[in-house]
């Protein structure tokens, strides 16, 4: 039954993650040059090209803004990957004291010893 939720979620989570790959492109497209932008910003010294730039940066923030769903995507990853995780997750058996091999080792040890 548990196999059966992780299924359930992980297909659901597939799922908003393929609708929203364009957003998140979109997204990052928009935040890389929102990022090239403001490091020019820092570096120019004319007063019209920061005005220009404070334009430019203000246009792209604005479809940055747009993109804004595209986290839906990114936590529709994170559950997919974490649905993974749990998938592949393998149930060990305890360990019990005797089946250690260091153990086995110094008793056989101290066996010869004496």
């Amino acid at each position: 039954m548990k196999k059966f939720g992780l299924l359930l979620a992980g297909g659901l989570a597939a799922l908003i993650l393929l609708h929203s790959i364009g957003p998140m492109v979109g997204l990052l497209v928009s935040l890389v040059l929102l990022y090239f932008i403001f490091r020019q910003f820092l570096k120019t010294d004319s007063i019209a090209w920061k005005i220009g730039l404070v334009v430019i940066g203000l246009i792209v923030l604005s479809s940055t803004i747009h993109h804004i769903p595209a986290l839906i995507g990114i936590a529709a990853a994170y559950v997919l990957y974490l649905v993974y995780k749990e998938w592949n997750k393998t149930k060990k058996p305890p360990k019990r004291k005797n089946d250690d091999p260091f153990v086995n080792f110094e008793k056989q040890w101290n066996e010869f010893k004496n």
